[in-house]
């Protein structure tokens, strides 16, 4: 992918015509995937916050998060496998965090599988820390689940390089 590419990153709210692309994603990028029905609850929850990164157009990555009173949880996030290595998930990330201070959220949570080193280690870029694990937290295969907050007040939390 050309850097040109990188510069028309566009990222927006999902819509209901993102589906198609993102369940492509979504199906290529995990194991038990989540439903067309889950996403489209994400789409219209009054809580939720589902972005979607678009390059000319084309859904090449989105997260899922939500905020309850000043608590956000971000529940699922993938690039498609063409498009990763590119912070696009990082630009994702920030995105969803500025949207979450302007609204006063003050914690973040999120959880990552144990063996996802790589996902820890980008979210620790931004200032997550580890906070607990879940014991046998994901299916197929089972596995623990890494537990990681990150406190928005008075931070700003962007990627450190």
């Amino acid at each position: 992918m050309e850097g040109k590419e990188l510069n028309r990153l566009l990222v927006d709210a999902m819509t209901v015509a993102d589906l198609p692309e993102v369940l492509t994603i979504e199906k290529a990028s995990f194991k038990t995937p989540w439903s067309e029905t889950l996403f489209y609850n994400e789409i219209f929850k009054a809580i939720a916050l589902p972005r979607v990164a678009k390059i000319n157009g084309k859904v090449v990555g989105y997260l899922c998060a939500n905020v309850i009173i000043d608590e956000g949880h971000i529940l699922n996030l993938a690039v498609h496998p063409e498009y990763r290595g590119h912070k696009i998930a990082s630009r994702l990330i920030q995105e969803v965090l500025e949207t979450m201070r302007v609204g006063d959220c003050r914690s973040v949570f999120l959880e990552v599988r144990v063996s996802n080193e790589e996902a820890q280690k980008m979210y620790e870029k931004f200032g997550f820390g580890l906070l607990g694990t879940r014991k046998n937290y994901y299916l197929s295969p089972v596995e623990d689940a890494v537990v990681m907050v990150l406190r928005l007040e008075g931070d700003k939390a962007v990627e450190r390089p």
